[in-house]
C-alpha cells in the first residue's frame, strides 16, 4: 500500500498526465474553445487597425489629400467593418464561455466521481488510517483546481499566445524596433512571474498541508462533540483549535507574501517597457518614417497586451495552486486496494450458508491475531464467539467480510473459497447488526431501505414492524420520514439498534453476524431487542460476538477464544460445568460484562 504523505514538492508531469486522462475525452470541446479564442484575439487587433486607418485617412483629409466624399465613404465602410468585428467578437465570446462552462462542469464531475469511487473501494485499513476531514478537503480543492486549470488555458494562456503573435507580427511589420521592445517586455514580464511562482511552490504546499490538518481536526472534533461536552473540555479544544488556526494563518501569510513581489515587480517592468515604447516610435515619427495612425496603432495594440499579460500571471497563480491541490489529491490514485478481486471473480449467491475457517492464520503488522484457526459452522447453526478483548473474535468477522485477507489457509462459504468471488458481492450476501448502528443523516425509512434498495414500501414497513420500530416512530411528528441526524444522533441507542435489526431483516441474507449487538443497551432494552434478535436468527446461519455471556446461552455452539485460538467449544449447559476459561468468565460476570 502506498502511504499518503504530506506533499513536499509538486510532480508537474504526473499531475498533468492525470489531468489529461480526465480531460482528453472532451478534446473536441477544448479545441472548439481554443478556436474561438483565436477568433476573439483577431478581432482585438483588427479594431485597432481600423482606428489606425481612421487617423491616417483623417490626417490626409485635414491636409487636403483626400476629398470629403471619399473620406465619408471610407468612414462608412470602416463603420460597417467595425460592427462586423463587434458581432463576431460577441458571438465567439458567448460560445467560448458556453463551451468552457460545459467543459468545466464535465471535468469537475468526472474528477469527483473518479476519486470518490476510487477511495470508496479502497480497503478497510485505508479508511481506518486516514482522516475523513483531510480527505474531504483534498477532494473539494481538487474539484476547484480542475476548473482553475481549464480556465487558465482557455482564458489566460491561449489568449496571450494568440494576442502576442498577432500584435507582435503587426508591430514588426510597422516598426521592427517597437516589435523587439514589446517582445522583450512580454518575455521579461512572464519570466519574472514564473520565477516568483517557482519560489512560491514550497509555501503553497505548506499552506495546503496546514489547511488539511486543520480541517481534519475540525471534522474529528465535531464528530466527538459528545465526549467534549461530557468531559467539559470546550476550553481545551478551543486552545487546540487556536493553535491549529494560527499555524494555518502563518502558512497563509508566508504564501501570500509572494504576491507583494508579483505586483510590484510587474508594475516596474511594464513602466520601463512603456518608457521605451514611447521613445522609439516618437523618434521615428519625428523623422517622418511612420504616421500618426501607426503611432496610435502601436500604443493601442500594446495596451491590449496588458490584459492578457496580467491574465496570464493571475492564471499562473491559479495554475500553481491547482498543481499543489492536485499533488495532495492525486496521491490517492497511487493507492491500490490491498484486497483485490482475482481475475475472473464471479458474483456469489449463498444458498445454504455453511461457513468454514480452514487453517486460517492472520497477522496485523507484527501482531499475530490468528494461528491455524479452524471452525465449521453448519447451515442454520447459531455459533457464539466469546473471550476477552483481543482474543480474535472481531478479527474473524473482518476476515469473513474480506475487510482483510488471510495470510494462510482459507475461508469457505458453501464449500467455496470466498476469494473466488467479488468482495462487494460477498459483503452484499451477508447481514450484520453491529454494536453501534451508524446511520446516515437521512430518514428512518431510507436508512432501513439502504440494505435493500429494491425493496417495496410494504417490505420496508414489514421490517419496521418486525423490529418493533412502529411502536416508537408513531410518536414522531414525521413517523418513518423523521431525519435521524448525523450518525443517528437524534435516536436513542435502542432505537438505533432496532433500525439496524430492520435493516438486517430487509436484507434477508442466509448468514447473519451479530457483533455485540446489545452490549451498549440498558437491561430492559437489551431484553426486548434480544427477543427480536432470536426471531431474526431463525433459519439463518448466525455468528454471534458477545461480551455478555447471558446473551449467548441459547446458541447451538459457543466457541471460547484466547489469543487467536479456540480453547473450549460446546453448549452453555456443558461449558458451565467444565473447568476452564468459560466458567471463569461466567463467574466473573455474574450476568454482566467480561472484565
Amino acid at each position: 500500500m502506498v502511504k499518503i504523505r504530506k506533499a513536499e514538492k509538486i510532480n508537474f508531469r504526473y499531475n498533468l498526465k492525470v489531468y489529461w486522462e480526465i480531460a482528453r475525452k472532451y478534446k473536441g470541446t477544448m479545441f472548439f474553445a481554443v478556436l474561438l479564442v483565436l477568433v476573439s484575439s483577431t478581432t482585438h487587433v483588427a479594431d485597432k487597425f481600423i482606428f489606425k486607418v481612421v487617423v491616417d485617412r483623417g490626417t490626409d483629409f485635414i491636409n487636403s489629400g483626400l476629398t470629403k466624399e471619399a473620406f465619408i465613404g471610407i468612414l462608412v465602410s470602416l463603420t460597417w467593418a467595425y460592427i462586423g468585428i463587434i458581432l463576431i467578437r460577441s458571438v465567439s465570446t458567448w460560445h467560448r464561455i458556453d463551451a468552457v462552462n460545459r467543459l468545466d462542469s464535465s471535468l469537475i464531475i468526472d474528477l469527483k466521481r473518479k476519486f470518490f469511487n476510487h477511495v470508496l473501494h479502497l480497503s478497510h485499513k485505508f479508511h481506518t488510517t486516514h482522516k475523513t476531514g483531510s480527505l474531504i478537503a483534498r477532494m473539494t480543492r481538487g474539484a476547484n483546481a480542475i476548473e482553475k486549470m481549464t480556465d487558465f488555458m482557455v482564458f489566460n494562456t491561449f489568449p496571450l499566445i494568440f494576442q502576442f503573435i498577432l500584435v507582435g507580427a503587426s508591430l514588426f511589420y510597422f516598426d521592427i524596433a517597437t516589435g523587439f521592445v514589446v517582445s522583450g517586455i512580454a518575455i521579461v514580464f512572464i519570466g519574472y512571474s514564473l520565477w516568483i511562482q517557482e519560489a512560491q511552490k514550497k509555501s503553497s504546499i505548506a499552506y495546503n498541508n496546514s489547511e488539511d490538518l486543520e480541517k481534519a481536526n475540525i471534522s474529528d472534533i465535531f464528530t466527538n462533540i459528545d465526549s467534549i461536552k461530557y468531559f467539559g473540555k470546550e476550553r481545551a479544544i478551543t486552545r487546540k483549535y487556536d493553535s491549529l488556526s494560527d499555524r494555518t494563518r502563518r502558512k497563509a501569510l508566508w504564501n501570500w507574501g509572494y504576491y507583494r513581489w508579483f505586483d510590484s515587480g510587474q508594475t516596474f517592468i511594464l513602466a520601463i517597457g512603456t518608457l521605451l515604447l514611447i521613445m522609439f516610435p516618437i523618434l521615428r515619427l519625428l523623422q517622418g518614417e511612420i504616421s500618426i495612425g501607426t503611432i496610435v496603432f502601436i500604443y493601442t495594440s500594446y495596451s491590449t497586451l496588458f490584459g492578457p499579460l496580467y491574465g496570464l500571471v493571475h492564471g499562473m497563480k491559479g495554475f500553481y495552486l491547482s498543481m499543489a491541490d492536485f499533488e495532495s489529491l492525486f496521491q490517492y490514485i497511487k493507492v491500490e486496494n490491498e484486497i483485490k478481486d482475482k481475475q475472473g471473480a464471479e458474483e456469489i449467491r449463498i444458498r445454504r450458508g455453511e461457513v468454514e475457517f480452514k487453517n486460517v492464520s492472520f497477522n496485523y503488522g507484527k501482531r499475530g491475531l490468528l494461528k491455524d484457526f479452524n471452525l465449521k459452522i453448519k447451515s442454520g447453526e447459531k455459533v457464539a464467539l466469546v473471550g476477552h478483548s483481543g482474543s480474535g473474535k472481531t478479527t474473524i468477522v473482518k476476515l469473513l467480510y474480506r475487510l482483510y485477507d488471510v495470510d494462510s489457509g482459507n475461508i469457505r462459504i458453501d464449500d467455496k473459497d470466498i476469494r473466488d468471488f467479488k468482495q462487494e458481492s460477498l459483503r452484499g450476501e451477508l447481514s450484520v447488526v453491529p454494536q453501534e448502528a451508524i446511520l446516515f443523516d437521512d430518514t428512518i425509512y431510507n436508512n432501513i431501505a439502504f440494505s435493500n434498495p429494491r425493496a417495496s414500501k410494504e417490505e420496508v414497513r414489514a421490517a419496521i414492524r418486525f423490529a418493533q420500530l412502529d411502536r416508537m416512530i408513531k410518536d414522531f411528528p414525521k413517523g418513518e420520514n423523521t431525519i435521524v441526524g448525523e450518525r443517528g444522533v437524534k435516536l436513542s441507542g435502542g432505537e438505533k439498534q432496532r433500525v439496524s435489526i430492520a435493516r438486517a431483516i430487509l436484507a434477508n441474507k442466509k448468514i447473519l453476524v451479530l457483533d455485540e449487538a446489545t452490549s451498549s443497551l440498558d437491561s430492559k432494552t437489551e431484553y426486548e431487542i434480544q427477543k427480536d434478535l432470536e426471531k431474526l436468527m431463525q433459519g439463518r446461519t448466525s455468528i454471534i460476538i458477545a461480551h455478555r455471556l447471558s446473551t449467548v446461552m441459547k446458541a447451538d455452539k459457543i466457541i471460547v477464544m484466547e489469543k487467536g485460538r479456540i480453547v473450549q467449544a460446546g453448549k452453555h449447559k456443558d461449558l458451565i460445568k467444565q473447568k476452564g476459561t468459560y466458567r471463569e468468565l461466567w463467574n466473573l460476570q455474574k450476568g454482566g460484562y467480561i472484565e
